[in-house]
């Protein structure tokens, strides 16, 4: 059956029937859509052969196509204006179908039903409000009534629909945004991280460039210190080497001139001459130190 939405509505009086070809019980012959007879095969007086739709019976809802034409006399005056397949019509009203004598049990042959046509057929008949049989001028408006909205498709409402477009746009600004912070934190790391690969690229380039490092800097400043301390001699250690020998040559003339007989004591006592303020090995050692520290 075609689940697309109902096209009309209405309420009728409906009666069963089993048309099988056998003859039992009023049987008229095959029905008249060419199908043979079957559970779900309706009969209308008018509409187009190959109908399709539901009817709903106490809340429960059953699927008909319209396969053959009925009922006749019944539906004049717009009494009778459906036929249901006897099968069906027993599950509708709680009964059981019997196929021998093609009669459902419980002996209540009418019920009122709601019809939903989803699909007008191709066959033979006119659609819209039913007629009764071969009588086309005589149109049952009665039987048609607006669809029930709990059967159509529900419609959004504008505001609905402003309602989720409003947050469809919200999430995607909030999806932009998010990608955008990523997207400005992964550009501030690349920018940051360039700038010390630059700053530490010029570094090594200054360092090319002079020949100078930390190392051999370090190395420069210790050999410098090493010359002014040991390997430079100062002004004052170089005026203290170039005195000393002259002062040992002068003692060692003046020692071998002295006077024959003449003896230390009495050059002591008299406190004149070099050798009063510098004889023996303390005096030279005193000079020394002292003109050292000059």
């Amino acid at each position: 059956m075609s689940n697309e939405t109902p096209i009309q509505h209405g309420e009728v009086t409906a009666t069963y029937f089993w048309d099988d070809g056998s003859g039992i019980n009023g049987d008229t012959g095959a029905p008249a859509g060419g199908e043979p007879m079957q559970k779900g095969l309706f009969s209308s007086p008018s509409w187009p052969l190959g109908t399709e739709g539901y009817i709903v019976h106490e809340g429960e809802q059953y699927d008909f196509f319209i396969g053959d034409r009925g009922p006749g006399v019944p539906s004049h005056d717009c009494d009778v204006l459906l036929d249901i397949d006897g099968k069906t019509f027993a599950d509708m009203m709680g009964e059981s179908f019997d196929e021998q004598t093609l009669v459902v049990s419980g002996g209540n042959g009418h019920a009122e039903v709601e019809y939903y046509i989803t699909e007008w057929g191709d066959g033979h008949g006119t659609e819209g409000a039913p007629h009764p049989f071969q009588q086309p001028g005589n149109k049952c408006e009665n039987a048609v009534s607006p669809i029930p909205e709990e059967h159509l498709p529900q419609e959004e409402s504008e505001e609905e629909e402003e309602a989720e477009e409003t947050e469809e746009e919200t999430a995607e600004e909030e999806s932009t945004e998010d990608s955008g912070d990523e997207n400005s934190e992964e550009s501030g790391d690349a920018e940051e991280q360039e700038q010390q690969d630059e700053a530490s690229a010029t570094d090594d380039q200054e360092d090319s460039d002079t020949g100078v490092t930390a190392e051999t800097a370090a190395n420069d400043l210790s050999g410098f210190g090493l010359m002014g301390a040991e390997g430079t001699p100062s002004a004052a250690g170089l005026l203290t080497l170039a005195i000393i020998p002259a002062i040992l040559i002068a003692l060692f003339f003046a020692w071998t001139r002295r006077p024959a007989g003449a003896h230390a004591g009495a050059d002591d006592d008299s406190g004149k001459g070099l050798m009063a303020a510098g004889t023996g090995r303390h005096g030279i050692s005193s000079l020394i130190d002292r003109l050292r520290r000059r």
